[in-house]
This record gives C-alpha cells, sequence and structure tokens, in this order.
C-alpha cells in the first residue's frame, strides 16, 4: 500500500480474499466476517491514511448467507459493494453467487466492479457497456489448467478443472480481459495472486471421481480422497490495462508486487463501436464450470454454514432447485446422444 500511494496511485486494487487468502478449506467457514468486522475497519483505515480509493474482496457474513464480496472504499469511507455472481467450481462449497452488476459513482469516475472467473464472462461485460469509465478486478486465480494433482504416495500427475479438459492458453485473465477491455474502449485494474497455490478439493471423493479421465492411478486411492491435493502457480495477471487493450505495466516477480501506471479517462462513458470478442474458453467448459460443477458444491455449502453458525444459515433457494434439474436433465439428454452416437 505504502509503496503505491508513494507513486501516486489514486485507486488500489488488493487480491480476492486478500485478507485470508485462496484455499478450499473448511476454516472458511469461519472465516466471513460482517460488514462491521476487521476487514471492513482495516479497508476504511487505510483507504484513508493513504487518501486513496482501495479495493478489494472478502467473504462476506450476510445475514443467513456468505457471499464473495468485493468493495471499493473512498477515503472518506463511503463503500460500494459487487458479490461474484460465477463462485469457480470448488468455490461454490464456501460462497454463494450474487446477481447483480456495480457501478460505483465515485470521485475518480464511474467503477464497474467484477471478481475473477466473472471476468470470463462476456455476458457481464456487456452489462457494463456504455455506463463506466474503468473496471475493476479483483482476483486470485491459480492456474488450474496447468494444476498438479498431487496423491498420496507423492506421485504428481497433471490436472484439470473439475475435470474439464482447459487448453494451455485460455486462462480468462490473459488474453480475455485485455480483448474484452479494448471492447468495452475502458481501462481496466486486475489484481491477482502471487506464489504457490496448493490445496485440497472440497467434497474431495466427488471430485476425485470427476478427474478420473486425467489419471488411471486416481482409483486406488479413493479411500485416501481427502489427502489428494492440487498444486499450482500464479500467473503475471496483476496488470493494468489501457481502454485499446494494451497492458501498460503488470507484476512479474512470483510473490508480492506493486503494477503503477497512469490511465486517462475519456469525458463521457464510452461505447463499443465493434463486435464483442469471444473468450478463448469454448462455452461449453464455462458452463460445465459454472453450473454441473458449482451444483455439486452447494449440500457442501448448506452444511457447512449451519455447522459454523446454526441452521438459519443457507435456507433452500427455489432457484437452485430449478437449475439442478435443468442440469440433471441436460446431463441426461447428453448422455443419450452420446451413448446412440
Amino acid at each position: 500500500m505504502a509503496r503505491a500511494a508513494e507513486a501516486g496511485a489514486q485507486l488500489v486494487v488488493l487480491p480476492e480474499l486478500f485478507n485470508v487468502g485462496y484455499e478450499y478449506h473448511d476454516r472458511n467457514y469461519g472465516l466471513a466476517e460482517p460488514l462491521t468486522g476487521p476487514t471492513m475497519v482495516w479497508l476504511k483505515a487505510t483507504a484513508a491514511e493513504f487518501g486513496l480509493h482501495l479495493a478489494g474482496s472478502f467473504m462476506l457474513l450476510d445475514g443467513d448467507e456468505v457471499f464473495n464480496s468485493a468493495f471499493i472504499v473512498a477515503p472518506d469511507g463511503r463503500t460500494w459493494r459487487y458479490d461474484k455472481i460465477y463462485p469457480y467450481v470448488w468455490e461454490r462449497a464456501y460462497f454463494r453467487e450474487g446477481r447483480d452488476i456495480t457501478v460505483a459513482e465515485t470521485d475518480l469516475g464511474k467503477l464497474g466492479m467484477l471478481i475473477c472467473w466473472d471476468s470470463g464472462h462476456p455476458e457481464l461485460w456487456r452489462r457494463y457497456a456504455g455506463l463506466v469509465d474503468a473496471l475493476v478486478i479483483t482476483s486470485c486465480p491459480p492456474n488450474l489448467h496447468r494444476a498438479d494433482l498431487v496423491l498420496p504416495d507423492g506421485e504428481r500427475t497433471r490436472s484439470t478443472a473439475f475435470g474439464v479438459p482447459i487448453p494451455e492458453d485460455v486462462h480468462f485473465q490473459d488474453l480475455t480481459v485485455n480483448e474484452q477491455a479494448g471492447w468495452l474502449r475502458v481501462p481496466v485494474v486486475a489484481s491477482s495472486g502471487g506464489g504457490a497455490f496448493r490445496s485440497r478439493m472440497p467434497v474431495s471423493l466427488l471430485s476425485l471421481l470427476s478427474l478420473l479421465g486425467v489419471s488411471p492411478q486416481l482409483p486406488r486411492f479413493w479411500r485416501a480422497a481427502d489427502e489428494v491435493t492440487l498444486e499450482s502457480g500464479y500467473g503475471p495477471f496483476a496488470k493494468i490495462i489501457d481502454a485499446q487493450g494494451r497492458t501498460l505495466d503488470c507484476v512479474e516477480a512470483e510473490g508480492d508486487g506493486v503494477a503503477v501506471a497512469e490511465v486517462t479517462l475519456a469525458e463521457t462513458q464510452p461505447q463499443p463501436i465493434s463486435p464483442q470478442p469471444s473468450p478463448h474458453m469454448p462455452a461449453s467448459m464455462r458452463w460445465a464450470l459454472d453450473w454441473f460443477g458449482a451444483l455439486l458444491m452447494i449440500p457442501q455449502y448448506r452444511q457447512g454454514l449451519r455447522r459454523q453458525w446454526g441452521e438459519q444459515m443457507a435456507p433452500m433457494d427455489p432457484r437452485t432447485l430449478v437449475w439442478a434439474v435443468i442440469v440433471l436433465v441436460a446431463a441426461l439428454i447428453g448422455y443419450g446422444v452420446g451413448r446412440r452416437k
């Protein structure tokens, strides 16, 4: 924070879940905080101390639900909230999805907000078209498309994201974010994690079964599924992008670092003037990650919150049940089509 302020930063964007780190672990249920908790107190105090706007996300305990909520905090204490709309597969075991975009009308300009995997969804970029001067993405995406699956005997094999084979060059915060920024014609500031990612998987046996196509050795370890870990690094995805989609600065270091650049905002909110680029990840993969994988995590979310905070938590959402039926029917239809072929 001090380095960014000394370099003249007016807006600082911290990584997603910056206050606890990014890991799939049961301890997450006890790490959610209310708006009056220590993380929001720190955000407001730090924004005031350095005289800048500060953005970051944490697990917000909001009534009987938990959200991954990003906040932009002004030096005078004003705040704007955005809830992650697309939890990434295993994340849905710890927080639920949001529904609405947020345009923060700050003294710096009108700032749109996204969190990590949200930025891989073109419809969310479209919802901000013509409404914002710049976009803020608080993010912490491990390179799960290049993750190693580490087995209990120490053997390592290349994994994928929940069994979905993702090509090497389609990380959503690599090319996609730059291309969408250029299409939206606004600057984008995106944060990221650093160092090494290492985590076990929630609903470990089910997660392991989803990866059977990756490694034929996995059935030998089904009794020790909760000891299998995912390990990967992070990419150079903490970056500042101009309105033409060009990266002005990024954090190249493996650990902590600061990217600083000056961007120019248009006098009025720009409108796209060209066709929207398609994401590099196929829509079928996004669908599998967003709906099929996430739906499998919802029971874990309800059980974990109720153990931690009481039986009033995470009431059944009828919309979730409808989606579960739709996904199940679609999976059965796909299975039937595959057998006929």
